[in-house]
C-alpha cells in the first residue's frame, strides 16, 4: 500500500483498540465515578440494588445529576463536570498516561512527533465529552477522542438553555474516534 492509500486515522484507531483497550476502559470507568459519584462505578451509589431496595434505578447519581428518560444519567453543570472528570482521571493515574497512548497512535498512523506530548493542552485536553488527544505531525493533524459524555438539548427540567451532558459510550470500540486532518 503506499503512502496515498493509507489511512491515518484508521490505522490509529485500530491499534488503540488492539492494545490499548485498559487504559480505553479505565477512562470509561473514570466516567462512570463522575457520573454516579461512586468509586466503585456502579450506576447505584445509594448502594440500595445491594440491598435489594426496589427503587435502586430511582438514583440520580452524583449531586446535581439527574436521570433522562433513557436511563442515562446527566449533568447541566459543564463547569462542575470537567474538572471533576480531569480530577478523577489524575488521581487514578490516567491522565498521566494518555500522552504515550498519543504517542502511539501517532506512530501506528505512521508519523513522528515532533516533540514530546504532555498531559496538557496542546496535546491532552478533558472537555466536556472526554478527553481529546491531539498531535500536529508534518502533513496535518491526528485527533484522538475518548467519547465518554455527550451534549443533549431541549432537555426539561435542565435550566436554561435545556442543555445536559450525559453519560454515553460504556465500550471501547463506540468510545473511541480517531480523524486525520491533511494540511496538504
Amino acid at each position: 500500500m503506499s503512502d496515498a492509500d493509507r489511512d491515518p486515522a484508521a490505522a490509529a484507531r485500530e491499534h488503540l483498540l488492539e492494545t490499548r483497550t485498559a487504559t480505553l476502559e479505565a477512562v470509561l470507568d473514570a466516567a462512570d465515578t463522575v457520573a454516579t459519584g461512586d468509586p466503585t462505578g456502579s450506576d447505584d451509589p445509594t448502594g440500595a440494588a445491594a440491598a435489594g431496595t426496589p427503587d435502586a434505578t430511582a438514583s440520580s447519581g452524583a449531586a446535581g445529576w439527574l436521570r433522562l428518560d433513557d436511563g442515562r444519567l446527566a449533568t447541566p453543570d459543564r463547569d462542575a463536570l470537567v474538572p471533576v472528570f480531569r480530577a478523577v482521571l489524575d488521581d487514578r493515574g490516567i491522565l498521566g498516561g494518555l500522552p504515550e497512548l498519543l504517542a502511539e497512535a501517532v506512530e501506528a498512523a505512521g508519523y513522528d512527533l515532533p516533540a514530546t506530548p504532555v498531559p496538557a493542552p496542546p496535546y491532552v485536553a478533558v472537555t466536556s465529552t472526554g478527553p481529546v488527544l491531539r498531535a500536529t505531525v508534518e502533513d496535518g493533524r491526528l485527533v484522538v477522542r475518548i467519547d465518554c459524555f455527550e451534549v443533549v438539548r431541549g432537555v426539561d427540567g435542565a435550566g436554561e438553555p435545556g442543555v445536559v451532558y450525559a453519560r454515553t459510550a460504556t465500550e471501547p470500540p463506540a468510545a473511541l474516534s480517531v480523524s486525520f486532518t491533511s494540511s496538504n
